[in-house]
C-alpha cells in the first residue's frame, strides 16, 4: 500500500468512528427523552412541533461541536500537517466534507429516535422507564 493510501484509510476510519460516536451519543440523549415526548403529546402538543423541538436541540449540540472542532482544527494545523498525507492541513474541501458528513449524521441521530417516539402511544411513553 502506498503511504498516501494508508493515511487516507486512517482518515476515513477516524471519520467513521466519529460518525458512530456522534450517532450513538445524540440518539441516546434523544431516546432518553421518550417520557418527555409522551407528556408533551399527552398534553396536546402537535407531534410535528415536538419533533422539530427535538431536532432543534440536537442540531444545536451538533453545531456547537462543529464550531469547537473548526476552532480546534484551525489551532492545530501545524500538528495536523504532520499526521495527514496528500492533503494540506487547511484544505477547505476536506473541512467542508467532514462538516457535511458529521452534521448529516447528527441530524439522522436526532431524527430517527424522535420520529420513533412520535408514534408511541402517550400512555406507553409515560410508563417508559
Amino acid at each position: 500500500m502506498v503511504r498516501g493510501q494508508s493515511g487516507e484509510l486512517r482518515t476515513l476510519a477516524r471519520l467513521l468512528l466519529s460518525s458512530i460516536g456522534i450517532y450513538g451519543l445524540i440518539s441516546y440523549v434523544v431516546g432518553q427523552r421518550t417520557r418527555e415526548i409522551g407528556i408533551r403529546i399527552a398534553l396536546g402538543a402537535q407531534r410535528s412541533t415536538v419533533l422539530w423541538l427535538m431536532l432543534g436541540e440536537g442540531m444545536k449540540m451538533a453545531m456547537t461541536g462543529v464550531v469547537l472542532g473548526i476552532v480546534a482544527a484551525a489551532g492545530l494545523t501545524r500538528l495536523m500537517s504532520q499526521l495527514i498525507y496528500g492533503v494540506s492541513a487547511a484544505d477547505p474541501v476536506t473541512f467542508a466534507g467532514v462538516i457535511i458528513v458529521l452534521t448529516t449524521v447528527a441530524f439522522a441521530a436526532c431524527y430517527v429516535p424522535a420520529h420513533r417516539s412520535m408514534h408511541i402511544d402517550p400512555v406507553v411513553a409515560l410508563r417508559y422507564e
